[in-house]
C-alpha cells in the first residue's frame, strides 16, 4: 500500500481539499483509495508523534500506533492511503511564535516517518506569502489573539525563510520520496483536480454545486464585528469591505517578489527536490465557482475575490 501525504499547508484550500475527500470517501474507496483526515489524525492517532509533546517513549508508542493503524488499512485491501493534515508541517501559532514558515516541518516530518516507515508521496500546496500571512493572521484574531503589533509585521517582512526553504526541509525530512508542490491560485478552487495530481487517479468525483469553500477567513466587516464584541478597538482595522491586508503595498510587493523567486525555482527544476505542476490540463470553469488564475498571483491580489478566503 503507498502512502501519499498531503501536508497543506494552511491557509491554501487545505481545508476544501479535505472537505471534498470526505464527502467522496465511498468512491474513492472503491478505487482502492483510503483517506485518512483531520478528524482520525487529531483523535489521539498523531499524539505524542511529532512536536516538543514527542518524547521518546511517546514517540515510540505513537510511531506503533500509526504503523498498525496503516497495516488496518492496507488489509482491506486499499492500494493507497492518502493522508492530509496541515498540522504534519506545524501549527499557526508556531510559525507566529518563530515569525517565520514552518521552522519545525523537517524535524516533525522525520518523526512521522517512523509510524509510516515509507512515503510514495507528498504533495504541499504553496501560496503567495503576503496573501497567506494575511490569512493565517486574520484566523487567529478571529480566534482570540490581539491585533498584530507593527513590529511583529516588521519581524516578517525581515525573515528570509521561504517556500523554497520549507521544500528543502521536507525533501530531507522523506529522502527517497516524491515531492510535488501545488500552486494555491491554482488549485484552491479545484479539489478534484488536486487529487488527480496527489494519487494519479484515473476517476475524480465531481465536485458539489457551486464548488467547495470550506473554512475561509474572516472579512473585514467580521474582524471588527469580532473586535467590538471583545470589547477591543475595531477603529484599528481599515474600513471598507474585503480582506484585511496587514501590510503595506510595499512590503506586499517584497513578498510577492520572493513568491516569484521560489517558482522560478521550481520550474526550473528546484535542484531536483520536488516537481512543480501548475494543473496543464485545460478546463471549463464552472459557472458558480471562480476559475483558477491564468497569471500569477492576480487572483488573488485583488480586495474582493472569492479564492482569497480559501482555507
Amino acid at each position: 500500500m503507498d502512502i501519499i501525504l498531503h501536508l497543506g499547508a494552511h491557509r491554501a484550500a487545505s481545508t476544501s481539499f479535505q472537505t471534498y475527500l470526505r464527502g467522496a470517501d465511498a468512491q474513492l474507496a472503491g478505487q482502492g483509495i483510503g483517506f485518512w483526515g483531520p478528524w482520525r489524525t487529531r483523535k489521539g492517532l498523531f499524539h505524542g508523534l511529532m512536536g516538543p509533546e514527542a518524547r521518546p517513549g511517546d514517540a515510540q508508542r505513537a510511531a506503533g500506533r500509526v504503523r498498525l493503524a496503516a497495516e488496518a488499512a492496507s488489509r482491506r485491501g486499499l492500494g493507497v492511503l492518502l493522508v492530509s493534515d496541515e498540522n504534519m508541517l506545524g501549527t499557526p501559532r508556531d510559525c507566529l511564535r518563530a515569525r517565520k514558515l514552518y521552522p519545525a516541518a523537517g524535524p516533525r516530518l522525520a518523526q512521522l516517518l517512523r509510524g509510516f516507515g515509507k512515503v510514495e508521496r507528498a504533495v504541499l500546496q504553496i501560496r503567495s506569502p503576503e496573501m497567506w500571512w494575511a490569512s493565517l493572521l486574520a484566523q487567529l484574531v478571529a480566534r482570540g489573539m490581539a491585533l498584530p503589533e507593527p513590529g511583529l509585521i516588521d519581524h516578517l517582512i525581515a525573515q528570509r525563510r521561504g517556500w523554497r526553504e520549507v521544500i528543502a526541509d521536507v525533501a530531507a525530512a522523506l529522502p527517497g520520496t516524491e515531492l510535488l508542490v501545488t500552486p494555491f491560485e491554482r488549485f484552491a478552487s479545484r479539489p478534484d483536480r488536486l487529487l488527480k495530481q496527489t494519487t494519479g487517479v484515473l476517476f475524480t468525483p465531481p465536485l458539489p454545486s457551486g464548488g467547495i469553500w470550506a473554512h475561509r477567513g474572516p472579512s473585514l466587516p467580521e474582524l471588527r464585528a469580532l473586535l467590538a464584541e471583545r470589547g477591543e478597538d475595531a477603529t484599528s482595522l481599515p474600513a471598507g469591505e474585503g480582506r484585511w491586508m496587514p501590510f503595506t503595498p510595499v512590503q506586499a510587493a517584497d513578498l510577492r517578489e520572493r513568491y516569484a523567486d521560489d517558482l522560478f525555482w521550481l520550474r526550473a527544476g528546484a535542484d531536483g527536490l520536488a516537481r512543480l505542476t501548475e494543473d496543464p490540463e485545460p478546463a471549463t470553469a464552472s459557472t458558480n465557482w471562480p476559475p483558477a488564475s491564468k497569471e500569477r498571483g492576480r487572483d488573488d491580489d485583488g480586495q474582493t475575490g472569492r479564492l482569497a478566503h480559501s482555507g
